[in-house]
């Protein structure tokens, strides 16, 4: 989830604000009850870097997942000296780089630092079948049940992740949840549509809260540190959005067809 411009999708609309609009990608109520979010034990943080934008029908060149308990996110830690927040001692990790298979587009490469090239050279291997027994893996070792956190993920990482799990044939098991930072800081500042262009990217949320720019930007884990610190920065009231407004991974839709892929 690079916060460069060319992945988030950006409202354009002019005041007064535009209407709630319900992603295509979505179905159901995708909301949840207090009683269900107050069962979450663990909180999954998670971005993809890809080959390029979801018209170009992109393939994952890096994810990471950081995985990080409730008791964590209610009491975060801080600097005893200055009160700064800091990150949970406890952080379980799990990152890995790809071979996505088809060429990376010149501005993801440009803003990744991931291309082909210097993905062949380090012989990274496809999106496949151990890549998926793998991230099983590390969401069924988590106390559960699970909520994947991502920045602009109800239209970009929970649909392209689904994308390439389907494409293996395979899906997350057991019961996990989804919460999109973006969306819910957009929620949470009673903002229907971004009052400017950028204004709820990680990166403009981050200096918001922190006054500085995140360190190791459009590095997946740089990334998913920096959505951290911003979720924790507001977790009292991230925790109770969740309460009625996170949703499941049962309704999220791939961003593509294993078919139409293969047809480009």
């Amino acid at each position: 989830m690079p916060q460069s411009s060319w992945k988030l999708p950006l409202c354009q609309c002019q005041p007064p604000p535009c209407p709630p609009a319900r992603s295509a990608r979505l179905t159901g109520s995708f909301s949840a009850s207090p009683a269900m979010s107050a069962s979450i034990k663990t909180f999954v943080f998670f971005d993809l870097e890809t080959t390029g934008l979801p018209q170009d029908l992109p393939k994952v060149t890096e994810i990471c997942l950081v995985a990080v308990h409730r008791c964590s996110v209610e009491d975060p830690p801080r600097d005893p000296a200055t009160g700064a927040l800091q990150l949970p001692r406890i952080l379980d990790k799990l990152c890995l780089f790809m071979d996505p298979g088809k060429a990376v587009a010149p501005k993801a490469a440009e803003i990744t630092g991931l291309n082909n090239s210097n993905l062949a050279r380090s012989e990274k291997q496809r999106f496949d079948a151990r890549t998926v027994a793998l991230i099983q893996e590390f969401l069924q070792r988590q106390a559960q049940p699970v909520c994947l956190v991502a920045h602009n993920g109800t239209d970009f990482d929970f649909p392209l992740l689904k994308a390439e799990l389907d494409h293996q044939g395979q899906d997350l098991v057991g019961q996990v949840y989804c919460l999109d930072t973006m969306k819910a800081m957009m929620d949470l500042d009673g903002s229907l549509c971004p009052p400017a262009r950028g204004a709820y990217s990680l990166t403009a949320l981050y200096k918001r809260f922190f006054k500085e720019d995140p360190k190791d930007s459009h590095f997946a884990e740089g990334d998913v540190l920096a959505m951290l610190l911003v979720f924790l920065y507001k977790a009292a009231e991230l925790l109770d959005w969740a309460g009625t407004k996170c949703g499941t991974w049962a309704e999220v839709k791939p961003m593509y067809s294993v078919r139409l892929q293969q047809s480009r």
